[in-house]
């Protein structure tokens, strides 16, 4: 049996923002295909874990409160799946210090899978193949073995088929928005407003991987894309006046990251990043704003 690492473990883990997300109709099975286009951003939640009784789940930082503590959350639901793949008790106590938005489409649920995932294997002494690491990942959802990997990646299937693509340095504002957007309603959203049409076999776009490639903020700019958009501004209207506000403060480009309602800014600089982040706060059109840069490693242990 594998040995129990001594102390506790910690874990970093990033962000993301899609900088394209192509979607497909919907599958027999519910899911969509996606042409998904990853960004790891250098805003990041930790998660420790600790030998335990029992397993355990607690959680600090911004909005920690609208943080589900009970076996729904990915951090519990990882260590639980880790556990029985090994004939091991689950006994960990996972703190996740919470630094991304909560319910923002920035996979912050989905990091402190991964992170806790990463976090119990190391300290149970396990030692997993990525392989087994990422297959748990994929079990557990979409856009959490990304999570894992960081970086820049193209997600297939439903995402969690991962192919690694080059990316230079870009800086982006995140507006936080009050209140969450539910993922599983933004696709039906999806659903409803493209019922009666041919929906693409999404694709990623070749401009935005060179764009990517070039780490030029005015290449990427024009060809930032989101299927879930208009989706997300059909349930939430008000992010289009975030979106304007940013634009005219500006940012080279706005869209909604993910199934939001966190809204993302390609800009220039960090210079240009303080800037419009001043600016979407003074608007009054979003909670707060965060600063981060692309692209970010993938979840990583921290040293003791």
């Amino acid at each position: 049996m594998s040995t129990t690492a001594p102390g506790p473990v910690t874990v970093r883990v990033p962000a993301k923002v899609n900088v394209q997300l192509a979607v497909g109709a919907a599958r027999p099975d519910g899911f969509h295909d996606l042409a998904n286009v990853f960004l790891a951003v250098s805003l990041h939640d930790e998660v420790t874990a600790t030998p335990a009784a029992e397993l355990r789940v607690t959680c600090e930082g911004p909005d920690a409160d609208q943080v589900p503590l009970d076996r729904t959350n990915l951090a519990a639901r990882a260590a639980e799946l880790l556990a029985a793949r090994h004939g091991l008790e689950p006994a960990v106590h996972l703190h996740i210090a919470k630094n991304i938005p909560v319910a923002g489409g920035m996979a912050g649920g989905s990091a402190d899978g991964a992170a806790a995932l990463l976090a119990c294997d190391t300290l149970w002494g396990l030692n997993s193949p990525r392989e087994d690491l990422l297959d748990i990942c994929a079990e557990l959802g979409s856009d959490v073995p990304f999570s894992l990997v960081g970086n820049a990646a193209l997600g297939t299937g439903r995402g969690e088929h991962l192919t690694p693509v080059a990316a230079g340095t870009f800086h982006w504002v995140f507006a936080v928005a009050e209140g969450g957007l539910s993922t599983p309603a933004v696709f039906r959203e999806f659903d409803r407003l493209t019922a009666g049409t041919e929906v693409p076999v999404p694709q990623a776009d070749p401009a935005l991987l060179a764009a990517l490639r070039s780490g030029h903020p005015d290449a990427l700019a024009p060809v930032l894309a989101n299927d879930l958009q208009a989706a997300a501004l059909s349930l939430r209207p008000q992010l289009a006046d975030t979106l304007e506000a940013g634009l005219g403060a500006g940012a080279l480009a706005a869209l909604v990251s993910g199934s939001g309602p966190t809204t993302a800014f390609l800009v220039q600089d960090p210079e240009a990043a303080l800037k419009v982040a001043a600016a979407l706060e003074a608007s009054g059109t979003c909670r707060t704003t965060r600063t981060a840069s692309s692209p970010s490693p993938g979840a990583t242990v921290l040293p003791a």
